[in-house]
């Protein structure tokens, strides 16, 4: 029994060189699973934005159960890259339904609706971020730098879907209204509505109701003394048929256009409590502005050139916010049917765009002698808003 047992050959330890490979490969592997579960973790704490925007997604198209459609069953990284995907899809999708329905300017007597839901271009309060800064979590919420602060019908909403063709340019869709309905809401409120911008972008809104608000100004000041203000203003006679058809769409049985012009019809006096004819009284307005910034502050478009010289204003505007000039006539084509300027490619898209079926309605018949009596009455009004802001809009 001894002998045999002395014969038996002993266990030889594993090579030094075999064990070192083996704590290697056990070392890449362990590192692997970390790193896989890493990606993993990071995609599960997505700022809030991205998970709103794809459950919201998910709703709305009648996607069920789990998480962005329900991957838990796959592997950690596969499920974040289907994550991934699913979210990439939901902002094409998203994109494509703002295209097939433009924003509306929200009318300056409407109201009642959030400021960041329906009523503006972009159908969200702040627009859609580049697809890489929502996914990465980049960027943050500033208030604007400058504000299209009016005027209704003038064409506002023309020049920001416009502006929004430059990448410098972030703006919110819909009209916020906050320095004139929603200014006991808060600052913090008001930022929390506008898109996350990048360094060295200009986060900007409009809402052409402003201009007319005597509160604005000095709110707008308070808030910050540098902001720069932008005003598309219009022959103010055309500028008033324009409202006037506007609200006639939606209300058929208000009163003639002639008959709201005038307080007597007999001795021609006009009516300027009348919304529409009130706003276009531009000096007046001006008045108040320039007692919180001054006219340099101020940059003044022409509606009519913003019809047809679009590359030509947009120049001045990009100018004047310190912009590269990057859209150009290559932007734009003529639409016969509307009567205005296109974008050939509208922001995060290759198809052309127009505004909204409610831009460019056609105007009802309105008495001559009515709207000879308007221009003699805008005259001087106009005369002292041409030497105010330094510039003959030529509507006499």
């Amino acid at each position: 029994m001894a002998v045999s047992a002395a014969a038996a050959p002993a266990a030889e330890p594993l090579p030094r060189s075999i064990f070192k490979k083996f704590l290697v490969m056990l070392c890449s592997l362990l590192m692997s699973l970390y790193v896989f579960y890493c990606l993993a973790d990071r995609c599960q704490t997505l700022p809030g934005p991205i998970i709103a925007a794809g459950a919201a997604s998910e709703e709305e198209e009648g996607g069920g159960g789990g998480y962005l459609g329900g991957s838990a069953e796959l592997p950690p990284w596969q499920a974040a890259a289907a994550r991934r995907k699913r979210l990439l899809q939901r902002l094409k999708q998203r994109r494509r339904r703002q295209e097939a329905a433009p924003g509306e300017e929200v009318a300056a007597g409407g109201g009642g609706s959030r400021a960041g839901g329906s009523g503006g271009g972009g159908g969200s309060a702040a627009g859609t971020p580049g697809t890489l800064t929502l996914l990465l979590g980049e960027g943050s919420k500033r208030l604007p730098q400058a504000i299209i602060i009016g005027v209704k019908k003038g064409g506002t909403r023309a020049l920001l879907e416009f502006l929004r063709v430059h990448p410098d340019v972030r703006a919110v869709g819909a009209e916020p209204h906050f320095f004139d309905r929603n200014y006991e809401r808060g600052l913090a409120w008001y930022r929390d509505l506008m898109p996350r911008t990048l360094e060295g972008q200009i986060t900007m809104e409009k809402t052409p109701s402003y201009f007319v608000t005597k509160e604005a100004p000095a709110r707008i000041s308070s808030m910050s003394k540098g902001t720069k203000l932008i005003v598309v203003v219009r022959d103010p006679v055309t500028r008033a048929i324009s409202d006037y058809t506007q609200t006639l769409s939606k209300k058929p049985d208000i009163p003639t256009f002639e008959s709201l012009t005038f307080k007597n019809r007999t001795t021609g006096l006009i009516d300027t409590s009348w919304s529409a004819i009130q706003i276009g009284i531009y000096a007046k307005h001006l008045e108040n502005w320039l007692l919180y910034f001054p006219i340099g502050q101020i940059l003044f478009v022409s509606g009519e050139r913003l019809i047809s010289d679009p590359a030509g204003e947009l120049g001045r505007v990009q100018d004047f916010l310190g912009l590269k000039r990057i859209i150009t006539d290559k932007h734009f084509y003529f639409n016969k049917t509307k009567g205005f300027p296109c974008l050939k490619k509208a922001e995060g898209s290759s198809k052309p765009h127009c505004l909204g079926k409610t831009k460019g309605r056609t105007h009802p018949d309105i008495d001559q002698e009515v709207v000879q009596r308007l221009r003699d009455f805008y005259r001087p009004f106009n005369m002292k808003f041409y030497q105010m802001t330094g510039q003959d809009f030529g509507w006499d």
